[in-house]
Order: structure tokens, then C-alpha cells, then sequence
């Protein structure tokens, strides 16, 4: 069997190399720099690259003994989160020179593991809906999803092992089913937002993307210094449910087969699954998380909006007037129902281990207008339970389709050990 290139390389397999001295991270420092070379004219991945640091880092790492678990591992950084010495472009004019004084505190832990910063991926605006100029790796004239789309097509095209994105509506769990690797939503609050540009402090999320689920496992694992996260041991689920919302008429053909088919490979592997019909008083969350996000939005982006709104998107200042002119009694109601919600998702999650659903409509859609809809992810989000996602098949274009699960709330650790079994399965009979 052949040696793939360095550039293909997992994480955790590149920090064993490198601790044991049969690979330096400068030599795979520069193969991820000359395959961003070779792709980043088509996929746009990068909002800021400084080649000459990052090799300094990698050569740095060369001369000292493992430090951690991601010991001379380089990752990608979205762009509204702040890494020392580089811009926090947040994908606007706005903020395109200022550059960071300090890491943002998951930067700072990542460093504490030994990880190097290779970059700044590209952001949707204010990780809001306005794209960026990314492509889809697989077929450039398709969407990545966003809004970490850079993160995302970035690690599904070989120019990074790991790269970090967050999430206030779909932004980690959705990309990645467009781009065919592993997103991990955590619970919210699980991995540390100072130095984050905040759009919505109910939601907003720090998440990683990666192409094996133990990456992911070990990355989260490093960003908050929790070893019961990694190694995720693989353990088999003994019961899914299919979840099924009002929205469930969205989900495309190609993503209801891959649905099926991922049922029957769990009920033949000894999985207990069934379907579970979220009660109608769930109807309305979709539009809590708008008035939520909104009203919370418009109140963090102030000073853009007053100082510099023209060189806003008309987009994002749509968003900002919407939120601004909702009242309070609207907000605080959103709110309410989705404590309730909370409350009885707990009840609904008794006696299963996880819950199924798509991760996205579909493929990947044609057309870098959009970043694609988030409808299969806002739930989960405004609940603040962990989600991921997991490669499972290709639709009708050849694109590939992502299946998400989701587990009850803090129990982010058994998620990541059932993926890891499910991702075997997966792999096994696909």
C-alpha cells in the first residue's frame, strides 16, 4: 500500500510521527503550505497566511520535545477569532487591519498543546449569512456552506488537518456535511469564547472541523483541557431515534436515502432505532432562534452599525434593524420557550442514547450567493446540545451528504464515543 502525502495526514497521526522523530512538522509544514499553494487559487480557503511564521513555528517545534497531544500540528483559525499578531478580519472591511493583541483563549490552549497556528480562514461576515469568497473543494461552483466556510474547505482539501469554526445557527455541522468531514458542535459554552466576535451570546459556539472523529475527540480534548474527551473510546449506541420536526418536508430525496440506509445499518449492527416526532410545541423554536439571535446581534454589532454602516452588507444590516426593532416582551418570550423546550428535550431524550437527523436539506447547493439553509441545525443550536457530523454518503451530483447526531445536554464525551463506532460502521458498509 502506498504512503499518502503528508498533506492527507490526521492529526493525532502526525503528532504520534512527530513525537517519535519519523516526521518533523517543518516537512509537513511545507507540504500543507504547497498544497495551499496548488488549491488556494480555486478554493479561497485563507483570509490571512504569514508563511514565514508558521514555518518559524514548525521549526521552533522541531527543536523541543513533545509538548502535548497536538505537538507540532498545525490549525486553521476562523477569521473572528483572535490569534496574536495577525488580523480578525470578521470577513468585513471594517476590521480588516486590526490586528490581534492576544490569543483568544481556545488559541491560547491550542498552544498549550503544542498546536501551531497556520492561519485565518475565511468567515461569512460577522459569521452571519453574506459569503465569503470560498468554494467548494469537490466542485468550485458550489457553496461550501458557511459561515466557517474557509475552515471547512480547508480541512476537506488537505491544506490543514484541523481547523475551528463556530456555530450560531448551522455553521460547523452544515459545512461540514457539504464538504464530506467531521463537525463537532460541543455544548455550548464547552470550549472558551473569549476573543471571539461575538454575534449572539445565547448561541454562539465554538466547534472543530476534521477528517476522523478521534481528531476531533483530541482537538476539543487540547481546546479545553478536559481528558475525559479523548481518547474517545468507540462504543456502540444502544438506542437512535430519528428525529423529525415540522420542518422535515425540506429534507431532499438524496439526504432521505442516505437517512434509510444509515437506519439499516444500524438496526443490523444491533442498534435499537426509532422515529421520534418532536411534540408541537417545539413549532415555534425556529422562530425563538431568529428573534433571539436578532435581538442579541443587533446589540453586539453597535458600533459597527453606528460607526462604519456603509461598508456593511445590506444583509447584516437587515438583521441589525430587525433586531433593534423587535420588543423586549419578544426576546424574553423566545427565550422562555426555549427553556421549556430544554425541559422537555430532556424527558424526550430519555432512554436514547442519541438522536439522528440531517445535517443538512441535501448536497451541497449550486451557487456562491448562499451559504445554504441551517434549517436542520437552529434546534440544537438554541437548545445548546452537542452535534455532529458525520460523512455517510454522496447524492445525486456526487457531493457528499452528512448525517448528525445529537446528544443530551453535557454529554459530550459519549457522543464522541459512539461517533467514533458509528464512523467505523459507516466506513464498513457504505
Amino acid at each position: 500500500m502506498s504512503t499518502p502525502p503528508l498533506h492527507q495526514l490526521g492529526a493525532r497521526a502526525a503528532a504520534k510521527a512527530i513525537a517519535a522523530g519519523t516526521l518533523r512538522s517543518q516537512a509537513l509544514m511545507e507540504a500543507l503550505l504547497a498544497r495551499i499553494d496548488a488549491r488556494e487559487p480555486v478554493v479561497r480557503a485563507w483570509a490571512h497566511l504569514d508563511r514565514e511564521e508558521a514555518l518559524r513555528q514548525a521549526r521552533e517545534a522541531d527543536t523541543r520535545a513533545a509538548s502535548g497531544a497536538l505537538h507540532g500540528v498545525p490549525v486553521g483559525w476562523k477569521d473572528i477569532i483572535d490569534c496574536a499578531g495577525l488580523p480578525t478580519g470578521c470577513g468585513s472591511p471594517i476590521h480588516r487591519d486590526r490586528i490581534a493583541a492576544q490569543d483568544a483563549g481556545a488559541v491560547a490552549m491550542s498552544r498549550h498543546a503544542g498546536a501551531l497556528v497556520l492561519g485565518k480562514t475565511v468567515t461569512t461576515e460577522f459569521a452571519a449569512s453574506h459569503p465569503g469568497p470560498t468554494t467548494h473543494p469537490m466542485n468550485p461552483a458550489h457553496t461550501p456552506g458557511g459561515s466557517s466556510s474557509g475552515s471547512a474547505a480547508a480541512v476537506a482539501d488537505g491544506m490543514v488537518p484541523l481547523a475551528i469554526g463556530t456555530q450560531t445557527g448551522g455553521s460547523v455541522i452544515r459545512p461540514a456535511s457539504f464538504c464530506g468531514i467531521v463537525g463537532f458542535k460541543p455544548s455550548h459554552g464547552l470550549i472558551n469564547r473569549f476573543g471571539v466576535k461575538q454575534l449572539s451570546d445565547t448561541f454562539d459556539t465554538v466547534g472543530t472541523f476534521s477528517r476522523s472523529v478521534e481528531d476531533a475527540a483530541w482537538l476539543v480534548s487540547a481546546l479545553t483541557g478536559r481528558a475525559d474527551l479523548a481518547p474517545a473510546q468507540a462504543t456502540r449506541p444502544a438506542s437512535i431515534a430519528l428525529c423529525r420536526d415540522s420542518d422535515w418536508s425540506e429534507v431532499e430525496p438524496p439526504m432521505l436515502a442516505a437517512i434509510e440506509q444509515a437506519m439499516s445499518q444500524l438496526a443490523g449492527a444491533g442498534v435499537q432505532v426509532r422515529t421520534l416526532d418532536l411534540p408541537p410545541s417545539f413549532d415555534g423554536m425556529g422562530e425563538a432562534h431568529k428573534h433571539i439571535e436578532y435581538f442579541e446581534l443587533a446589540r453586539a454589532l453597535q458600533p459597527e452599525y453606528r460607526g462604519a454602516r456603509e461598508h456593511l452588507s445590506a444583509a447584516i444590516r437587515g438583521r441589525i434593524e430587525t433586531g433593534l426593532a423587535l420588543p423586549p416582551q419578544a426576546y424574553e418570550a423566545a427565550l422562555a420557550l426555549r427553556q421549556d423546550c430544554q425541559r422537555q428535550m430532556t424527558d424526550l431524550l430519555a432512554g436514547v442514547d442519541l438522536l439522528l437527523a440531517p445535517a443538512a436539506p441535501g448536497e451541497a447547493p449550486q451557487g456562491l450567493q448562499s451559504t445554504g439553509k441551517a434549517t436542520f441545525n437552529r434546534l440544537w443550536t438554541a437548545l445548546g446540545l452537542p452535534a455532529l457530523t458525520l460523512p455517510h454518503s454522496t447524492g445525486a451530483r456526487g457531493l457528499p451528504l452528512g448525517l448528525q447526531f445529537i446528544a443530551g445536554a453535557r454529554r459530550d464525551a459519549a457522543l464522541l464515543s459512539h461517533a467514533t463506532w458509528l464512523e467505523a460502521l459507516f466506513r464498513r458498509h457504505p
